[in-house]
């Protein structure tokens, strides 16, 4: 390679072999993957730029325009050979416009602008785009589990409080706690926009240019909200990968715990849920097996995810604040795995919720008998006897360890044993009668009874469901108007482009 080949400035001799191996091939091959169109569209819309600013001349930028037009049009990857002895996917992209026009033509495109603000656009851009799949995903898993649980108003369940029986409920009442969280996840994701939608471009290498360029045309082409203000700032912050990258581990701590309550209720000894045949598999050795390893994939996913945020956020941790490749490119070396596993986990978590079975005869037939109701027990002793409800929860406790002791179940309390207890506690009996017993006792009834906001009644979880669902339409609303406004901006790209090349 000549001198003028070579086109690395100081920098005359190649790359060692662990330098292109190490760094050189895997940033070319991330950005193979991700980045290539990303990288066209802010050639284009900063040649427009400069050509409508007076900086190149309209003939100029008709033929690196034309030139890079033709790039576009050959897919996500080009169809030339990309050399790592050039450093980086842009380079190559470069030697290829000036090869098909000339240096003095194709040399112009980089007027006013450094590969430190070209590869700040290039990582939001990307991000963006991988951004808007994961929301439209997010989304859809929310669906998902809204049409489950309005599917299941009627699955009445214990409720569990550390993994010991506490309440009843109903599973279209689990599942709107759920969604009450993934609601709150994807309003942090939802959030992110703000701080990712920025343009970085035209902040050179860190500090400006003296070119009169204008950066509020090159963001809207892009479809950017607006350029970043200051020309440090350009460079150096990350921060919107981190944040993303935050929202992203406190979702997926939601899908995790999820999970994990899907997977425990999934056990025989619970047997209260059955994932589908196409979300499981079978022992080698053990035929009696049903494994839902979608859920374990799904746990462990999500703990990648968790731990891609603490490496980001390290990565940028002591770094100077201005253009470094700690921050460009290794704080962000994760960003894209992360997206990816979300991805996973999201598609993942969707079939498998679609395709569940409730056993929902198992489900109240364990809380009728595993003491999930003697709450609502004390509570009608304090109605109908008039004691408070510490006294309550004193008789009813010794009752729950009679019956426990006598190997009976609790809907099989009747009043010979509260009295005998509430006798030799307070010296008087209950004007319950075995019937009042029994109906403080019934899960159905008790679970439909709470009508309270926030209750388990089945008008109140049909609210509450009616509420997510609504919040949704408005999130998926929102999102529609944001990829709209992209696309508008790629279509105002691609119209100007044709324009100039006509």
């Amino acid at each position: 390679m000549s001198e003028l080949e070579n086109r690395r400035g100081k920098i005359k001799g190649a790359p060692a072999p662990e330098v292109v191996r190490w760094i050189i091939q895997p940033g070319i091959e991330s950005d193979l993957d991700h980045a290539y169109q990303c990288y066209l569209d802010i050639n284009k819309a900063h040649v427009l730029m400069l050509e409508k600013q007076g900086i190149i001349k309209t003939e100029v930028a008709k033929a690196i325009l034309k030139v890079t037009d033709e790039m576009a049009k050959m897919g996500d990857k080009p169809t030339f050979a990309i050399d790592p002895s050039r450093e980086d996917l842009y380079f190559n992209l470069e030697h290829y416009l000036i090869e098909h026009t000339s240096l003095e033509i194709g040399g112009q495109q980089h007027t006013a602008r450094s590969r430190n603000d070209l590869l700040a656009t290039i990582t939001r851009l990307s991000t963006r785009r991988f951004y808007f799949k994961i929301c439209q995903l997010f989304n859809e898993m929310r669906q998902v589990v809204i049409d489950v649980a309005e599917k299941n108003k009627d699955a009445v369940m214990s409720g569990y409080t550390h993994l010991q029986p506490s309440e009843p409920i109903t599973f279209a009442h689990y599942c709107s706690a759920v969604l009450a969280a993934l609601e709150r996840d994807y309003r942090r994701i939802s959030s992110v926009y703000e701080t990712l939608n920025l343009c970085p471009l035209g902040g050179g290498s860190m500090g400006s240019t003296t070119f009169n360029i204008d950066r509020e045309m090159t963001a809207d082409l892009l479809g950017f909200d607006e350029p970043l203000d200051n020309s440090i700032d350009c460079v150096a912050s990350r921060d919107y990968a981190s944040e993303l990258l935050a929202a992203l581990s406190l979702a997926a701590n939601t899908f995790s715990r999820f999970c994990f309550d899907l997977y425990i209720w999934a056990t025989p000894d619970y047997g209260y849920v059955e994932v589908d045949d196409s979300a499981a598999v079978c022992s080698s050795i053990m035929p009696q097996k049903k494994n839902p390893w979608t859920l374990e994939h799904i746990k462990g996913k999500c703990a990648h995810i968790e731990g891609f945020f603490i490496s980001a956020f390290n990565g940028m941790k002591n770094t100077p604040y201005t253009h470094n490749q700690d921050v460009n490119g290794e704080s962000t070396y994760f960003l894209w795995t992360a997206l990816k596993e979300m991805q996973a986990c999201i598609e993942l978590l969707s079939a498998t919720v679609k395709g569940i079975t409730l056993h929902k005869d198992r489900m109240v037939q364990t809380a009728r008998g595993n003491f999930c109701t003697v709450t609502e027990l004390a509570n009608y002793l304090v109605r109908h006897d008039g004691i408070s409800f510490r006294a309550a929860h004193e008789i009813v406790a010794l009752v729950v360890d009679y019956m426990i002791t006598h190997n009976k179940k609790a809907n099989e309390i009747g009043t010979d044993v509260v009295n005998e207890i509430f006798m030799k506690l307070f010296n008087k009996t209950t004007s319950m009668t075995d019937a009042d017993i029994q109906t403080a006792l019934d899960p159905v009834l008790n679970a439909h009874s709470k009508k309270v906001l926030g209750g388990t009644a089945e008008e109140e979880v049909s609210r509450q469901l009616a509420r997510r669902q609504a919040k949704l339409n408005k999130d998926n609303e929102e999102l529609a108007q944001r990829v709209a406004a992209v696309n508008q901006a790629k279509d105002r790209l691609e119209a100007a482009v044709s324009a100039a090349i006509a």
